[in-house]
This record gives structure tokens, sequence and C-alpha cells, in this order.
């Protein structure tokens, strides 16, 4: 019997039996030791947004789990455990920070793996009673060679112990007809909604989300499904375009706020 095969039934069994065996790690609680190695994250919040709660990932390489192959065969992968933690506000008050250890400890010995953050749009009722909070201001952060929690594409790989980014934002109405009206206030920036870095040795991340709230772009959806009838969008120069992306053009809101601050 193959040692893979017998890593396999040993995991079926802890499971069955939930007792603590040779090779059942049946505590998967994470004990950092308090002066262990830290990561600080630290968001420089615009007045019209809001932090959200960071989602967090350990992983352990001694509590595997079972998880199949693409030919659906069984495999040993890294067990994971997650939690979500909250932004505190600092001095001065537009300032949030988090801490997470980079070893969680316990009998697993979790190690960080990769987290996710970032801002939402603070008041969308402004805008209607209904509207509700949409997304778009996300960073993840992989410290690991695991994939993310979410996985939207590629990721920048960073060096060194600090990560810096600085990224501007705009406001995006979007309402759609399908399924029911809805109708969000979100935030258009660079990419699909979320900034993806490998950056395994920081220990100092810094987002600040630079935000323009005086240039808005709206959408409005089909209200029926139709071959060739695209999402359309109004920028706050005047001009309409139909997208099949989906989403803002994000290189056009650049080029418009940049043209109206020379003239200022």
């Amino acid at each position: 019997m193959s040692h893979l095969a017998v890593q396999f039934k040993a995991s079926l069994l802890c499971s069955a039996l939930s007792i603590s065996v040779s090779g059942c790690a049946t505590d998967r609680s994470l004990s950092p030791l308090p002066d262990g190695e830290k990561v600080t994250f630290t968001i420089k919040v615009p007045a019209e947004l809001k932090p959200y709660d960071m989602r967090v990932m350990y992983r352990s390489a001694k509590c595997q789990r079972v998880g199949h192959d693409a030919s659906g065969k069984p495999e040993m992968l890294d067990g994971h455990s997650s939690f979500e933690t909250v932004f505190q506000p600092g001095q001065p008050e537009n300032m949030y920070k988090a801490t997470l250890f980079v070893n969680g400890g316990g009998p697993c010995e979790w190690r960080l793996s990769n987290v996710m953050f970032g801002v939402t749009y603070r008041d969308p009722g402004r805008f209607g009673e209904n509207v509700l909070v949409g997304g778009g201001g996300g960073v993840i952060v992989v410290f690991d060679h695991n994939n993310p929690q979410l996985s939207l594409g590629g990721r920048v790989a960073v060096e060194g112990s600090e990560l810096k980014i600085v990224k501007d934002y705009y406001l995006w109405l979007n309402e759609r007809y399908t399924g029911g009206y809805v109708k969000r206030a979100s935030l258009s920036g660079y990419g699909s909604g979320y900034l993806t870095y490998e950056a395994r040795q920081a220990r100092n991340v810094y987002f600040e989300p630079v935000f323009h709230p005086e240039f808005v772009v709206t959408s409005v959806a089909p209200k029926k499904h139709a071959v060739g009838d695209f999402i359309k969008f109004f920028y706050p120069d005047g001009t309409v375009e139909s997208d099949p992306e989906g989403r803002p053009n994000f290189k056009k809101m650049q080029e418009i706020r940049l043209k109206a601050e020379a003239k200022k």
C-alpha cells in the first residue's frame, strides 16, 4: 500500500472516530507566541469610505486534509484555518490597523497563508433608500506558495518587508434588473475588484485608496438578456459606452479626471 493511501485512510479514520490517536491532530486551535513575528496592516481610509473585516487564512503542513486531483484521485493537502478580524481605528482617525502573527502556533504549527481586506463606500443610502453596498476596493496578500481564498487573475510579486499599495478609485453606481432590481454603490479601480500581491517577506502592508468623489460613473444593465445588448456606462464627461466586460473603463476615468484637473 502506498504512503499516500495510508495517509488517506488515516485521515478518514481520524474524521470518523474524532479521537486522538497517533497521526491525528484533534486540537486545531491557533496559539501563537506572544513575542512572535507579526505582520502589521495599515489602511489610510478617505472620509467617504470604510474598511471591512479582514478574512484571514492560516495553513498547516502538519494537519493535512484530503483533497482530489484533476483525475479525482485523493491527495493530501495542507490544512487550513480561517477567521475574520476587525481593523481598529488609530491616530490620526483615518488610519486603521490590524496585526497578525506569522506563526500561528498550536499543535498544527499554523503559518499565515493569505489575507483579504479592503474598503467599501460608507453611505450608499445617500443615493436612495434601497441602494446596497457594492465591492471593488479589495486587496489580497499571499504569504506562501498556495492559492489564496479567492483567485482573480494574476498576482504581483513583491520582494522585501514593505508592501505599499496606493491606488485611485471612483464611485460606480450600477443598476441591474434581471433577477430583481438592484442598485449598488461600488468602487471602480484598476483590475477586477481585488488587487493581488504575493509578498512572502512582507511585515508591513500599507494600503491607501485615493478616492475621487467628484468623478462618478453610472451603469444600467439591460432589462432582459439579448444577444449584443450590453451594460451601458455613463461617464462624467457625458460619453456613453456599452461594454461586454461589465465594468467601467478605468483608464477612461483616469483620463477624464486628469484632463479636468489640468484645466484648473
